[in-house]
Formats: structure tokens, sequence, C-alpha cells
């Protein structure tokens, strides 16, 4: 009681923190008139003499205001775009070495310029870490315009660079890449022989963008450098042909564990069809002579029960794809170790590729406590705080919102079967499409995914196919008229290429996208249409000039006219179907399913509301669903048969 009456007249740790910031804030917006008035050159010359001042022995915490001033006026002049005060509160964190969980849409990539300028002034390079080659590639190129301005050099760590490309990547002043080229670099670096064949030049400050998907979801997950072994594909490919033979008498399997092991009577089947089949030669199957077979049987039961096609991984050019279960997204490259990846390969009958030794190996957790500073980004941040907190000794801190969110959670609404609950999700979709708003269908699976678009199909609707450039003419055409086209688009990890697209056009009016995952997407859903994207995509083939400006002012215009459309897309009260109060427009957020992970949850309800806007989100659950079944089944039945019993007792009056 003490505590929360103290919170009250003091405010809790995370608001004394952030009201700590405001005196620097306010220090630099005095300077904005004085910066602002300086030329393009001026504005380098001062970086210059800033770096000049942190090499003479300045601490960089002495030059932050000037510095984030200077920041500041150069993303206005090349990207248009002025830091809000949220945001330099933000790089300060960075700054700082702490975590600034930010919303989606207050511009993340944008606060992670003022910490990246700062640290690079002392020349020993700064890391910028992203999710995916997509991203690292679009911020360095994007941003990039901001360091080069200043005179600051930006360098890129993709995929298929060779060690010469890398090595010039990583003495710019900063390198933007994702964790899985950093730390493959780091090893790789660790196997040469001459300090002059390494690419990188040690590890100084890196900033993590979703440092919660990298650190926590990934921070024990092997990268390997490893070399082939001895084939072993017929043995995998013989022993899978014995698992369609296994009834569930045979197994114990624990999906919350994600545990499976034969029972007695599966050891002694198994065993028998082993000596049947000729792989079981001599002996019992647990002997020690027979160890390689026991694991090799292990390894197809598990990827029998425990991995699903197009939810763990999918079958891609005759490969086994791994699919990430925190984005969504493909993990090229990536295989399950010990024999597993192989046993998922016997199993989709698609080439099985030798199995390897590991010659170097290092977890993302170990490889960025190489770092002698470090920091993150994201928008879920504060639900693993502690682990933040006790395993990197970094302390998050919650940026207030440039502008009030303004976006209705609704409560979860439950179903009893899957059957009943997809029939509702289907009944909002047509709901929300007749009144033109637009929606963001989220779900857990790429199966889920298919399985919603093909409901869609079924109830007259027709998948876009982004291939076509043309994809979204009808799209546009429709808001312009008023009508509904039925059209959607579907975001998984089959659709990966097309993936910026479909994220920068679902806040078209009417618009439908059912997306496996928001993690990191890396693109705003902005109401009304992406200017940027639009302007990509169709004024491509006029040059500059004024028919492209009069050209570019008509899209602007279009969006401005779709962007009231969705704002005032919202479901009215309605006495018939018991709704009692109007709810908002803008993008309306439809979870299929609740996901183990709250976090997750939140960054897909986090797509709408962003700066300001209007929004709505609602679950859509049943007790069949996979999360219900696995935690809460048991209780659950117990609860309704409670209710129905206490329902009865009031129908007799008992």
């Amino acid at each position: 009681m003490l505590g929360s009456i103290a919170k009250k007249i003091f405010g809790s740790a995370n608001d004394r923190r952030v009201k700590g910031y405001r005196p620097r804030v306010d220090q630099i917006n005095r300077l904005e008139p004085e910066i602002s008035a300086l030329t393009d050159e001026q504005l380098r010359e001062r970086t210059m003499a800033l770096k000049a001042e942190v090499a003479a022995g300045k601490s960089l915490d002495d030059v932050l205001v000037p510095t984030f001033a200077i920041v500041r006026e150069a993303a206005k002049r090349v990207l248009g775009q002025r830091h809000f005060d949220v945001q330099l509160m933000g790089g300060m964190v960075l700054h700082e070495s702490g975590i600034a969980e930010m919303k989606t849409g207050e511009g993340k990539t944008q606060v992670a310029t003022l910490a990246v300028v700062l640290n690079a002034l002392s020349g020993k390079g700064v890391h910028v870490v992203t999710v995916n080659d997509y991203l690292a590639s679009r911020d360095a190129e994007w941003m990039g315009r901001i360091y080069k301005f200043l005179g600051l050099t930006v360098g890129t760590i993709v995929h298929g660079l060779d060690d010469d490309q890398r090595r010039e990547s990583y003495a710019c002043d900063i390198t933007y890449g994702t964790n899985n080229e950093f730390g493959f670099d780091y090893l790789r670096d660790n196997m040469k022989y001459e300090l002059s064949a390494m690419t990188q030049r040690g590890h100084n400050f890196a900033i993590v963008d979703e440092v919660d998907s990298i650190l926590i979801d990934e921070a024990r997950t092997p990268l390997i450098i490893s070399g082939p072994v001895d084939d072993r594909s017929e043995l995998y490919m013989a022993v899978d042909a014995l698992m369609s033979h296994l009834v569930p008498e045979h197994y114990d399997l624990d999906e919350k564990q994600r545990t499976v092991s034969l029972t007695e009577a599966g050891n002694e089947f198994m065993e028998e069809a082993l000596r049947d089949a000729g792989i079981l030669k001599e002996g019992d199957l647990y002997d020690a002579h027979n160890v390689t077979i026991v694991a090799h049987v292990t390894q197809a039961l598990r990827a029998h029960t425990l991995f699903t096609l197009d939810k763990d991984y999918i079958v891609k050019n005759d490969e086994v794809v791994i699919i990430d279960e925190f984005t969504g997204r493909m993990m090229q490259g990536r295989r399950y170790s010990e024999g597993l990846h192989q046993a998922l390969e016997a199993k989709e009958k698609v080439t099985i590729q030798p199995e390897n030794q590991t010659l170097a190996s290092i977890t993302f957790q170990n490889y960025f406590r190489l770092y002698k500073k470090l920091a993150g980004m994201t928008g879920t941040a504060a639900t693993e705080a502690d682990e933040f907190a006790e395993i990197y000794k970094l302390e998050v801190v919650e940026i207030p919102t440039n502008k009030p969110i303004e976006r209705v959670d609704e409560d979860d609404q439950v179903y009893r079967t899957v059957q009943e609950k997809y029939d509702a999700i289907i009944q909002e979709i047509d709901r929300a499409h007749e009144r033109h708003q637009p929606v963001l269908v989220g779900t857990g699976s790429i199966e889920k995914s298919e399985l919603i678009g093909e409901l869609l199909i079924k109830h007259g609707y027709t998948l876009l196919d982004y291939s076509d450039p043309n994809a979204l003419t009808d799209v546009y055409q429709a808001a312009r008229e008023n009508r509904v086209t039925k059209r959607f688009a579907v975001l998984n990890a089959r659709f990966h290429e097309q993936e910026a697209y479909i994220v920068a056009e679902a806040g078209v009016p009417g618009a439908i996208t059912i997306a496996t995952n928001m993690a990191g997407r890396g693109t705003d859903i902005k109401l009304g249409g992406n200017l940027d994207m639009r302007i990509e995509k169709e004024l491509a083939h006029l040059e500059p000039g004024p028919e492209r400006e009069a050209a570019i002012e008509a899209l602007r215009a279009e969006i401005a006219e779709n962007r009231e459309k969705v704002l005032n897309s919202g479901e009215k009260a309605n006495p018939e179907t018991g709704l009692k109060k109007d709810l908002p427009g803008g993008l309306y957020i439809i979870g299929t399913e609740r996901h183990e992970s709250r976090r997750i949850d939140n960054q897909l309800r986090g797509r709408g509301g962003r700066q300001g806007d209007p929004g709505r989100s609602k679950f859509f659950l049943s007790l069949q669903d996979d999360l219900m079944r696995i935690f809460g089944s048991d209780r659950m039945d117990g609860m309704l048969t409670k209710l129905g019993l206490a329902l009865l007792q009031a129908e007799l009056g008992q």
C-alpha cells in the first residue's frame, strides 16, 4: 500500500528516469535555432570538430547535446523528418547502454541515428544489428543518408560478401548487418591464421533492433560452422519408413515441454521392426554398439510428433527450411543439429544433406556479451526486463508515445470449437470490409494463415498476386469509387519477397492482410496507403521534373482522401448486433489465436494505433486452440462443468 502511494506521489522508477532526460532535451531544443542557421558544409564541419574533441579527451556525454541537435537537423534536411522529443529520449537510453521500449510507429529506426552518430565520433565503430538482410540494406541506405551528409562512412554486412568486402564494411564508422552475419564473421575470424585476414576490427558498441527477439528468443541458439561427416542418408530413410507403423500407445508425447519418448511397448515394437528391416543386426536396441541407431530412432520420432510442416518448417526447392516461430520468417542456412534436420528431410522425402561436425560455435548470448557497450530497441521488452537485467545488465526504459494511443483493445472472444471461431472471424472480416476498414489478421503459423485464406476464397474473396506489378490497381480504383473488392493478401514465409510492399499497403481502405506473426517487419502500416511505396511502384518510369512532381502531388492527395475514409470506417452502435457503443476506425487487428509469448500478441496489436491514429484489436479464441488444449483445457472444462451445473440448478429453481 505504501509503495502504491509513493508511486502516485513520486512516479515509478521508469517515470523518474524519463523525467531525468527532460533537461537535456530542453538544451537540444534551445540549440535548434542556432543549428538550423548553419549551412550544410558548416554542419559537417561541426560534426568533425566534435569528433576531434572526443579524440582529444572529451567524453561522449560532454558532446551529447550538440551532437543530437546536429543529427536532428541533418534528418530534417535529408529525410524531411524531425526527431520528436521522445525520440531524443530514446537516443539517450541507447547511448546509456539501455533498452528503449517504444511502441510500433514511434520511429525506432530514426531514434538509433542519434546514439549511432554520437558513438561513431569515437572512431571505434558502431554496429547496428537487424533481423534480416532486407532491413540491414534498407536502413543502411535510408539512415545512411544522414551519416554521409555529416561526413561519416557507412557499411553493410549481408549474405554473399567476400572477405575484402566485409573488411571494408567493418572499417566504416557505422556498420549495418544481421545478427547471423556478425556472429558468423566472428567465428570465421577465429579460424583465421593471420590477424590481417580477419574482417572484424573489434566489438565497441552495438545497437540491436528487435532486441527481445535476438537477445532473449534466440539467445541460446548456437551459430555453428561445421564440416561434413560420413553420409548416412540410407539409414535415415530406413528408420523413417518405420515411423508410420507407430501408434499413440507406442510413445509418450508432452506437447507442453516438447518432449517425446518411446513407451515400453514402443521399445519392443521398434526393436522388432528394426530387426525385420535388417537395421538392428545384433544385440538389443539399447546395447552400447547400437547407440547410433537409437539416436536415429529418437530424432525420427521427434520429427514425426513434435514438428509440423508449414508451422515449424516449410519445404522449398527440395530443402527443409526452418521457420522462426517468433517472426514467421524463413531461416535460410539454419539447420537443426544432431541429425534432427536429416530426420525431417527423410520425413518430407527431400534430398538428405550430409551430417556435419562442429568446427566453431557460439551462442548469440555469448557473442553479444563481447561488446564493450550494448543497447537495444523494441516495441515489447518490459515483459523480459528481468532477463535483460540479469543476463546482459541492460535496463529497459519505456519511452512515452509522441501522441496518446487511441487504439481500443477489446476483450477476447472465446468459442467452443475452432470451426465456430473461424466462422466468426470470416463474418467479422466481411463486416469490416463492407465498411472499407482495413483489417490485419494475425495467425501463429503458415498453415493457419493459408487456412484463413482458403476460407475467404470459399466466401468469394480472391488472393492478390503481388508478383504482378498491377496487383493493387483494382484495390486503389475501388477505394476511389467507394466499392469493395473482396481481395486479400497473405504475408508468410512463402511470400517474404513481397513483404515490405504487402505491409506498406495494408492500410488502404478495405485492405485485408493475413500475416504470420509481425515481429520486426520494419515497415509501418500507414492509414490510406504508403506514399513512398506508391511512388516507387507507380512513378519509376517518370524522370524528375514537373510531370513527376504533379503525379506525386496527385498520389499524396489520394492517400490523404483514403486516410479520411479509413478514419471514418469504424463500426457504429447497433442494438440488433448487441454493439452498445461506437468503435473506432483505423486499422482493425484480428488475432486468430493467442501465442504462448504475450509479447508476440502485443507486437501484433501494436501494428494499429500508430502515432495517435485510431485503431481496434480483438482476439478470437476457441477451447480447441493449441494453447488452450495444451495449457488450459482441463481447467477450462472444469470451469464450464461448474457453470453448466449452476445454470441447470438456476433453471430448476434449486
